[in-house]
């Protein structure tokens, strides 16, 4: 879930930072996956479904993209905590510290796949390429571990602060699907998917990641499932003939009085709504047998503003300090 604040501030980093399953692959600049074949999620290991799974930010206090980052130490110690638990790990980008979390997980052979991001950002064409590059690099390396590469983050929405036109981003999907065996993803929120607009898009691809924040649509704690349940079921009529993987729902532990996240925000805040939104979207999924990561595992403290209060640093299931919150407290 990537707001106005948030995606300002990921976009700049990005900019600066430039300056498995087989299928039949096609060539960059040839249609994808309607013209291909669709390209299996393989989402077992030893026996063991994969499915249930989180979102990753890496970044600790004094940490940002384009910035310090994570040592691999850091890295190890939440790849850990978070393996014990989920077994499908979704990050948003292929450059570092990305090759060190797929390293690591290699390494330490912990059993879990990665959904792995390519962040895409507008205007910022340099950057984009050296993320197709890194992420066609990792599919090659670590094909074991790679269950999807997903294209783009939330860039098609009509709110989003880093919309790329669809061309553009088609033309980046065809670049990592023609170069990669691993099915290929874009993400975006339900309002995209439901727009007919988006129809060209979402032929080249062999999933869907779907993001449904029913907590930024003014909905209630008591109505939260049912709306992302909704949204769902709409995504999938939507799109019979594709796997839909829930990329992000959640429900953040604290929130500002002012500035958007005040008008847009209606339900209630804080670990109690948190940990129950969680045990019952967590039920609901495990009972459907739908793909999901939920948003997220840590709270981020470099995103939004820099009023604490800020909602984007707080949608964690543990604090920024990695103790847990009451959703996953044993």
């Amino acid at each position: 879930m990537r707001r106005r604040g948030f995606v300002a501030a990921v976009t700049a980093a990005v900019a600066l930072a430039a300056t498995g399953c087989a299928g039949v692959a096609s060539r960059p600049g040839e249609p994808g996956a309607q013209g291909s074949g669709l390209r299996p999620l393989a989402l077992t290991l030893d026996g063991r479904w994969l499915g249930d799974g989180i979102c990753y930010g890496p970044h600790r206090d004094g940490q940002r993209p384009g910035g310090p980052a994570p040592t691999t130490a850091e890295l190890r110690a939440d790849l850990q905590v978070l393996a014990a638990r989920w077994g499908l790990i979704r990050i948003y980008g292929a450059v570092d510290p990305a090759p060190r979390i797929l390293e690591v997980i290699r390494a330490d052979r912990l059993p879990v796949k990665v959904l792995l991001g390519v962040w895409i950002a507008p205007d910022a064409a340099a950057a984009n390429q050296a993320e197709v590059d890194a992420a066609i690099t990792l599919a090659k390396t670590y094909p074991e571990l790679v269950a999807a590469v997903v294209v783009g983050n939330e860039t098609q929405v009509s709110w989003s602060a880093h919309r790329v036109p669809e061309d553009e981003l088609i033309g980046y999907v065809r670049a990592v699907r023609g170069a990669v065996a691993a099915p290929v993803a874009v993400a975006d929120d339900y309002a995209a998917w439901l727009d007919p607009a988006i129809a060209p898009l979402a032929a080249e691809l062999d999933a869907i990641v779907l993001h449904v924040h029913p907590l930024w649509n003014g909905v209630q704690l008591d109505e939260a499932l049912a709306f992302t349940q909704g949204k769902y079921a709409e995504v999938v009529a939507r799109f019979p003939d594709r796997p839909v993987i829930l990329g992000e729902t959640g429900w953040a532990t604290q929130r500002h009085t002012e500035g958007e996240q005040a008008r847009l925000i209606k339900g209630a805040v804080g670990e109690a709504e948190q940990r129950w939104f969680f045990e019952a979207y967590t039920a609901w999924i495990a009972k459907a047998g739908i793909v999901s990561t939920f948003f997220e595992a840590f709270d981020e403290n470099w995103k939004g503003g820099p009023h604490p209060d800020e909602v984007e640093k707080h949608w964690g299931l543990y604090r920024a300090d990695r103790t847990p919150k009451a959703a996953v407290a044993r």
